[in-house]
């Protein structure tokens, strides 16, 4: 099967690349990306073709990942399913309900997989809570307070901080992830979204780099940096979602994804991370985390691959990107009135 790499936009891309020429059976023939500069500088850093266009990878791939920014998710998913190609698309699927329905329109219409990139499905830890969430060990479900922090994503890519190319801020960012989890725990679908945010972390567009050095990447930040986001469950259960960028450039991780849920049986802790190795050097700012554990990224990536060998359904589809999307979109709308949206 030979896959390839549409844009490198977005950071997950310099990750995929490993993951892909792991799976056995599977080519990663090369990457396109319509800035020629960023497109060159990662053929040159992965030792990968760098395609001339979207349209000549197209011609010769079976799969791609798209990898865009958010908001140009949707032409280069259009442009795959006319080619025929099935596509793992990036999260969040798009920026626009519209855009969403469209993506899964032509898929469908071109009878190409479209499967959203939501790895959480695949972390180690969390599959064993859903087994034993499952198995009713643990009871009935109450209620969830859950974080996805992390650090503003301006050192690696800046357009996270621009609102049309990446729809928003942290809200977008984040919140997917774990909305996506719960959905898939619970089984069920969230009913009303409340939600508030502002741009309180970095509002003067300045902070410090990882090696602390002060970088100044806007006059201000047009996205919101901090929001808090609660959601109700059809089965009663409540969640809330930390989705800030709180953490400090120069944190030792990007951040992390957690939880703890109170149910019928006690209280349950979860870390998404939680396999890892705290690194200390003498070097300045010598502090990291070295992951041992398993690679939801490349579970992700080989579920993707084995939905097309096997002619089925991904375990994570384009809807369940969908629904990801349209609770942060009611989110937004919580955010511009004050009060709950329903679903």
């Amino acid at each position: 099967m030979k896959i390839g790499i549409m844009s490198f936009a977005h950071l997950h891309a310099e990750a995929y690349i490993g993951n892909l020429r792991a799976i056995p059976g599977v080519e990663m023939i090369g990457i396109a990306d319509e800035q020629l500069k960023r497109g060159k500088q990662f053929s040159k850093q992965f030792d990968a073709r760098l395609y001339s266009s979207y349209e000549e990878l197209l011609l010769e791939a079976d799969a791609v990942l798209v990898c865009s920014e958010n908001s140009r998710h949707r032409p280069l998913v259009e442009m795959a399913a006319a080619a025929g190609v099935h596509v793992l698309c990036e999260k969040p699927l798009a920026t626009t309900a519209e855009d969403a329905e469209a993506m899964l329109a032509a898929c469908k219409a071109a009878g190409v997989v479209l499967m959203t990139a939501f790895p959480m499905r695949f972390s180690a830890p969390l599959q064993q809570l859903k087994s034993e969430l499952d198995s009713g060990s643990f009871g009935k479900p109450y209620c969830v307070s859950s974080v996805n922090q992390g650090r503003i994503p301006v050192d690696y890519r800046s357009w996270f901080v621009d609102p049309e190319l990446a729809g928003g801020g942290a809200l977008i960012d984040h919140v997917v992830h774990l909305a996506d989890v719960m959905r898939w725990y619970f089984e069920c679908e969230v009913t009303s979204v409340y939600a508030q945010a502002n741009n309180l972390m970095y509002p003067d567009g300045v902070a410090n780099d990882s090696r602390g050095i002060e970088i100044v990447y806007a006059d201000e930040v047009a996205v919101e940096t901090v929001g808090l986001v609660m959601l109700t469950f059809e089965n009663g259960v409540f969640a809330t979602i930390d989705c800030s960028w709180s953490k400090p450039l120069n944190y030792h991780t990007w951040g992390g994804l957690s939880f703890e849920m109170i149910t019928e049986k006690g209280l349950i802790t979860a870390d998404a991370f939680s396999q890892n190795l705290s690194v200390h050097t003498e070097k300045p700012m010598g502090h990291n985390l070295a992951f041992w554990g398993s690679d939801a990224n490349q579970a992700m990536i080989e579920e993707f691959v084995d939905s097309i060998r096997m002619n089925r359904e991904p375990a994570v589809t384009a809807l369940d990107g969908k629904i990801g999307l349209d609770i942060t979109l009611a989110a937004y709308e919580s955010v511009r009135t004050g009060m709950p949206v329903q679903l």
